[in-house]
């Protein structure tokens, strides 16, 4: 078994909520942005509602905690500011964008 790469990123999604498709085109954003920063990133099915996306040992966005989804300007800057401190994210960094995933409901689960 080969070792993960690193950074790791996890996403872990509620397969109770049918979170899976939210949690893959999270993941696809963050691989977009983040090509050559971010080693791995893994989805992890869980259930309860969890919608967690976690930076190695450190929980960047909880939905329990923060009350719903991250915005994805917002992860994105969570995440640069731990891999990539001084990148810039172009639009991602100037504004709340009110970017949401296609065609998915912000269900509580």
């Amino acid at each position: 078994m080969t070792q993960p790469r690193e950074p790791r990123l996890e996403i872990e999604y509620c397969t109770q909520c049918r979170w899976l498709l939210r949690a893959a085109w999270t993941a696809q954003e963050l691989l977009t942005t983040f090509t050559t920063d971010l080693g791995e990133v893994a989805l992890v099915p869980g259930v309860g509602g969890v919608f967690e996306v976690r930076l190695g040992d450190q929980t960047l966005w909880s939905r329990k905690a923060e009350g719903g989804f991250p915005e994805l300007a917002h992860l994105k800057r969570l995440v640069r500011d731990r891999i990539a401190p001084g990148r810039s994210l172009g639009h991602s960094d100037g504004h709340k964008s009110g970017e949401s995933a296609p065609g998915l409901a912000e269900s509580d689960g």
